[in-house]
């Protein structure tokens, strides 16, 4: 008879570290994509509303630099370059988490969230990912498109550090905006309907399409250290451009990013305390 000893069982394969995650997440980028194309002309129409929208930013800093040669120390193809990676930043986040975190929400209210919290997986994995926006990467690549014309514009020619800052940069931002939209989803277990106050602060993504110079007093202070809009899409920016002159200003995106994740975590971790099912 073949006995499984505390020996064999250590030698087994374990299905329970970073592989068994991958294929999950892999099955929920199929049901993804298979959603998606179930919607074909819903996909595409969401692409070019975006797509519209981004035209319309760059158009109205076409329009403001007519009247003016920069605000503050940017120039117009730096800001351009701003817009961009602003863009990119708020189309990564929206790939991946913008969908789950308002749907937080739908889960508590209908309790399917209770389903989720019965799967063999860590709970917040499965509500934060199980949802990919696949029109997203086709924006977050129109982002790219006009950060490469911009930067061709500027002359710019960034080292291999400066490109590797900036999108260690950018991805630490997405993680900040999915870590305080992640927190704030949560009041959903109190409120149940938190929608407005989640697309509330997505709507502020618009504030992180400016330069930070063009604030000034409390305004620039709450929404660099509060609700660090300028903060994560500046800061990108001013490393790879060159216009960095406070190096401290990396270490904070980076020390922001990882305490607002152990922040939601927490906030998280509270609200399941207090989560009684939809049927208690």
């Amino acid at each position: 008879m073949n006995m499984d000893t505390p020996t064999n069982l250590q030698n087994r394969p374990q299905r329970s570290g970073l592989g068994r995650y991958w294929r999950i997440y892999t099955a929920l980028w199929k049901n993804s994509v298979t959603r998606e194309m179930g919607f074909k002309t819903n996909f595409l129409m969401w692409i070019l509303v975006e797509v519209l929208w981004f035209a319309l930013q760059l158009s109205f800093v076409g329009v403001l630099y007519l009247h003016t040669d920069a605000i503050g120390t940017w120039t117009k193809w730096q800001v351009v370059f701003l817009i961009g990676a602003s863009h990119f930043i708020q189309q990564i986040f929206q790939a991946f988490f913008l969908v789950n975190c308002t749907n937080l929400s739908e889960l508590v209210r209908n309790g399917k969230l209770d389903f989720l919290l019965m799967l063999p997986v860590n709970s917040r994995f499965v509500v934060s990912l199980r949802q990919v926006d696949l029109g997203a990467f086709v924006n977050a690549a129109w982002a790219v498109a006009v950060m490469v014309y911009a930067g061709s514009r500027l002359g710019m020619e960034p080292s291999l550090l400066q490109l590797l800052g900036f999108s260690v940069l950018c991805l630490a931002g997405a993680l900040v905006h999915y870590s305080l939209m992640f927190l704030l989803a949560t009041i959903s277990f109190w409120t149940v309907r938190a929608q407005g106050i989640v697309w509330g602060y997505y709507n502020l993504f618009q504030i992180a399409r400016m330069p930070d110079e063009a604030f000034t007093g409390a305004f620039r202070i709450v929404f660099t250290f509060a609700i660090p809009m300028l903060l994560v899409s500046n800061v990108p920016v001013r490393v790879v451009t060159g216009k960095l002159e406070e190096p401290w200003l990396v270490l904070l995106v980076l020390v922001m990013s990882a305490v607002c994740v152990g922040v939601s975590e927490w906030g998280w971790r509270t609200s399941l305390k207090h989560y009684t099912s939809a049927s208690s």
